[in-house]
């Protein structure tokens, strides 16, 4: 009967919607907000170097993540499959961070160094090449496009001068001379980076 009241009642039923939402929402966000370990890069993380910042755009860009996580979770089959499970510190830099859930692709979280930039290579032109079950799409243009350095200088200086991402003025300088550089390239720089730095890496 009481639920009833509650459907009838669209006033009633929005402000205990907005009551469970900010519940859920101090639940979650609350303890971030005093974990140093959260918010803090683990010894070793570094900002994303031009080349891997302008990969990263590239994933972002393509979809990646739509098929790809990049969260290894503290499970046993998780660590064996994948390597050592992710760690909050690492990705204090990723905005937006591309932890994930879905997994048509295996997650990417550790696979710098896993594979020669020639395998990548191959495998982004034509994944069935190097794995013939694959049903990843090709991304032969991404051999044709080049970076614009500009524009990203233009997002690394406004991740450090609003989101506090301590970049110099000699990075954001290195992300203007990678006009030669293709979209693939940079691509495979930032596959290439994942998982290589922080503790325990």
């Amino acid at each position: 009967m009481s639920h009833e009241i509650v459907e009838k009642n669209v006033g009633l039923m929005g402000v205990l919607i907005f009551i469970v939402i900010s519940i859920g929402g101090l639940v979650e966000i609350v303890p971030l907000l005093f974990a140093n370990q959260t918010t803090q890069p683990l010894k070793g993380v570094e900002p994303y170097p031009a080349i891997e910042f302008a990969g990263r755009d590239v994933y972002v860009s393509e979809g990646c993540y739509n098929c790809h996580s990049q969260q290894i979770r503290p499970f046993r089959a998780e660590t064996e499959r994948y390597g050592d499970y992710s760690r909050a510190g690492e990705f204090v830099y990723d905005r937006p961070f591309q932890w994930g859930s879905k997994r048509t692709g295996p997650d990417l979280a550790r696979v710098g160094g896993r594979y020669t930039d020639q395998w990548h290579y191959v495998h982004l032109m034509n994944p069935r090449d190097v794995v013939p079950q694959s049903n990843m799409p090709a991304y032969p243009w991404l051999a044709e496009r080049t970076v614009d350095g500009d524009a990203l200088a233009g997002r690394m200086a406004a991740q450090r001068d609003r989101l506090g991402v301590p970049y110099s003025d000699e990075d954001i300088q290195a992300a203007r001379e990678l006009e030669d550089v293709t979209e693939m390239e940079a691509l495979i720089a930032y596959l290439q980076g994942l998982g290589q730095y922080g503790e325990g890496q």
